[in-house]
């Protein structure tokens, strides 16, 4: 997906039969934050697209997350686990995004779903 003047757009959902994948790409901050929160919502929404499916998170490309994606990406663990739904973040995070992760308490987040 492209915004508008070339930028590649910073959350992109991939879905097959078996898990979503939520890429975030660049900075995510709060001009990307609708996007983020729509793609999560479809991706765990039961009886939609997501039913049933894992939920995988790929930060590798992303150099930043403000405190609206974290908030966006805690709020979207809560509702998984609460439905039963696996949500787990792919391997390969940039120390920038971790440290984000770190400092908002969100150690037990940080497994990422191949060593889980």
């Amino acid at each position: 997906m492209k915004w508008a003047k070339g930028r590649v757009m910073p959350v992109t959902l991939e879905q097959n039969d078996t898990v979503s994948v939520i890429r975030l790409e660049g900075a995510v901050d709060i001009g990307s934050a609708g996007e983020l929160k729509t793609l999560l919502v479809q991706a765990l929404e039961p009886g939609g697209d997501g039913a049933g499916k894992e939920v995988r998170v790929a930060l590798a490309g992303a150099t930043d997350l403000d405190v609206t994606a974290v908030q966006l990406l805690w709020a979207a663990e809560r509702k998984a686990r609460a439905a039963a739904v696996a949500f787990a973040l792919e391997s390969g995070l940039p120390e920038p995004v971790m440290s984000a992760l770190t400092h908002a308490g969100f150690q037990s987040f940080l497994a990422p779903v191949d060593a889980r």
